[in-house]
């Protein structure tokens, strides 16, 4: 029998077979649930707005949507060969959106779409994967904002002869420390400027750090006011009710050596001359807040530094009053008593007890309440009850409100009148209202930038105001955030400040869902990042993190004063981006001693050298530079400068001083 062979035997005899045909997965395929972007939730087989995937006219069936910015990781087992998608504007927005992509594959950069604009072509991707094992996505918003920046990755597919991809999350790494430990000697930290209304009562715990036992001691101490020297808290009232400064000094000394600082007492019209600082419980606890808690984080305010680096409020959130209804029937209740005088929960059993407890320690208390009936959480507002309720607060003991519109939208709307001045009456209302009590109120205006409130929130009495939503609904894209932010930085000024939220670093609770506090889901890096633009901005600084849960890394951040001291400077300058293009940021901000602080910032998705010039930062000659976080001096230099590499999303924030 003659041996037989097929024509098919023969060619894969002779390497003429093809090989066989990887294997196709698309990326719907994928759990998409690791990706954090700008807005919604990534689609799968549909835009994020849940409607057909469309791009240049036509409907794809396969892909994905999402929406930027964020940045998104997908792990690979090297065994995949290809990796192709079309890509754009989701044509469901029309003309609108301008989105970014940039693909990176073992941290070398495979795909730059520059800026797709809606209701433009598609773009094709198409690049090879061998041996890859990682691949970044990362989505921009141009740098104009994100509304409607609707992104589709259209018949978005891998081929692989191996292991299915797998989106993950980020890439850990490991903590870091910047900030040195501070020195056993005295050093006097915190605001060297505060506003106080003639014959209001006055507390401040001088923020030192150093050993203890110290002993205080100020120079030029008006008369009415009584310094604690073992504590260092002043108390008392000022007996001229002359609407004048009062420059002191302050002195702090123990066993190591001695320090002293300025200090300005502006007795005036004006509170919040610097951003205020301390802490709120909102993003670590929601409705599940108590009189125990708010002690304990002002005993931990004092334990770990933090008073010493200048934090001063402990302010009690949402959830303190009586709902009509609550899982947790201690919540529930009637809202005021039979004078109409507002009650708090059963959680709160001694609200002027509290105050004194949080005064006691030289710190201030703050609370929060909607203008409308019913806060955002659903508990007693105040509407109908504002005088009262203002008084109820001084009479508490309270020092700083944040009043939350909430479900005062349902009132605005069934008024008749201008838009835009119903956004201002309950604020102008309750402003009013705290300055006839018989204390200071610092009053934080939150109602999320509606109406451009930062162009009006100082006209109707605010000495703050919230410029954007809740952070913590988007936490990944906090620069993006801080660069909406800064572009309100010339309505910034001593007693109006523009806030972009809180510092929600360490144990923090998911948002969307009031959960129990994990460990927050930014990198070293980036928290480093966050703290340095929060200072830059002159933002408010309110740690919103679980107290009870701080560790080395987090007061690392949150302590420095030489980076505090940018964001409390005198001048009270908002800083801003003067160099932004996707990859590094410069951001600068003036000083009042002529000094400049400048933020330089890697924006991209990976490590890299990092430098600016003199002409993006704004200088001319020759400039004393000092690395802030490192709390070290690097020199003169002329013309530019070069930090070496920094992190993905890493900074260097420096401070310079012009060389005479």
């Amino acid at each position: 029998m003659k041996p037989f062979l097929t024509g098919l035997a023969l060619l894969c005899l002779t390497g003429l077979c093809a090989a066989a045909a990887p294997n196709r997965i698309f990326m719907d395929e994928l759990d998409l649930s690791p990706i954090r972007q700008g807005w919604g939730e990534p689609q799968a087989r549909q835009s994020v707005a849940k409607k057909p995937l469309t791009l240049g006219g036509k409907t794809y069936e396969r892909g994905v949507g999402l929406h930027t910015p964020g940045t998104f990781f997908i792990e690979l087992d090297g065994s995949a060969s290809r990796f192709s998608a079309l890509t754009g504007v989701d044509g469901g927005v029309g003309d609108r959106g301008t989105v970014t992509l940039t693909i990176f594959a073992d941290g070398a950069r495979v795909f730059d779409s520059g800026v797709m604009r809606g209701g433009g072509a598609p773009m094709k991707i198409d690049f090879p994967l061998s041996g890859v094992r990682s691949m970044t996505f990362s989505m921009g918003d141009a740098g104009d904002k994100n509304t409607f920046d609707h992104l589709d990755l259209a018949d978005a597919f891998f081929e692989t002869e191996g292991e299915s991809p797998k989106v993950v999350p980020r890439p850990p790494e490991e903590p870091y420390l910047l900030t040195p430990p501070p020195p056993a000697e005295p050093r006097i930290n915190g605001p060297r400027v505060f506003g106080v209304t003639p014959g209001a009562p006055f507390l401040y715990r001088i923020p030192a750090t150093g050993g203890r036992p110290m002993r205080f001691a100020a120079d030029g101490l008006p008369e009415g006011l009584a310094l604690d020297a073992d504590t260092g808290i002043i108390t008392g009232t000022v007996a001229s009710e002359e609407k004048r400064p009062w420059d002191m000094t302050l002195r702090a000394e123990n066993a190591k050596g001695k320090a002293e600082r300025p200090f300005r007492l502006v007795v005036g019209d004006t509170l919040a001359l610097t951003p205020p600082m301390g802490w709120n419980h909102w993003y670590a606890h929601y409705d599940r807040i108590t009189d125990a808690m708010m002690r304990e984080a002002a005993d931990i305010l004092v334990a770990t530094g933090m008073a010493d680096a200048g934090y001063m409020y402990v302010n009690i959130d949402d959830c303190w009053m009586n709902a009509p209804k609550h899982r947790d029937p201690l919540r529930v209740g009637p809202a005021r008593d039979e004078n109409g005088v507002l009650l708090a929960n059963a959680h709160f059993p001694d609200m002027r007890g509290l105050t004194d407890y949080i005064h006691a320690k030289g710190l201030r208390a703050g609370t929060y309440i909607s203008p409308g009936p019913l806060t955002c959480a659903g508990f007693t507002g105040s509407y109908q009850h504002e005088a009262q309720d203002a008084k109820t607060f001084s009479d508490w003991g309270f020092d700083f409100l944040k009043y939350d519109w909430c479900s005062y939208g349902d009132i605005a709307r069934k008024e008749k009148g201008d838009e835009a001045e119903k956004l201002k009456i309950p604020y102008r209302q309750m402003s009013a209202l705290l300055r006839e009590q018989e204390r200071d109120i610092v009053f934080n205006l939150c109602q999320y930038g509606m109406g451009n409130v930062w162009t009006w929130g100082g006209e109707v009495g605010g000495h703050c105001w919230r410029t954007a939503g809740d952070l913590g609904f988007e936490l990944n894209v906090y620069h993006a955030v801080a660069r909406r932010n800064a572009e309100h930085h010339q309505y910034a000024r001593p007693g109006a400040w523009n806030d972009p939220d809180y510092l929600q670093i360490g144990w923090v609770g998911d948002a969307r869902q009031n959960g129990e506090p994990t460990p927050c889901p930014l990198t070293p890096s980036e928290q480093y990042s966050y703290m340095s633009l929060w200072c830059l901005m002159a933002a408010p600084l309110f740690y919103s993190g679980d107290m009870t849960q701080l560790d080395a890394f987090t007061l690392n951040v949150l302590c420095n004063p030489e980076v505090i001291e940018i964001d409390q400077d005198v001048l009270g300058k908002q800083g801003y981006p003067v160099h932004v293009d996707g990859e590094r940021e410069v951001w600068t901000k003036p000083l009042e001693d002529g000094s400049v602080a400048i933020g330089l910032f890697n924006a991209g998705e990976m490590a890299q050298d990092m430098a600016f010039s003199w002409e993006e930062a704004g200088l001319a000659g020759k400039y004393r530079l000092r690395d802030l976080w490192r709390q070290k001096d690097l020199g003169t230099f002329e013309g530019s400068f070069a930090a070496g590499t920094l992190p993905r999303h890493g900074v260097m924030l420096l401070r310079a001083w012009p060389e005479k």
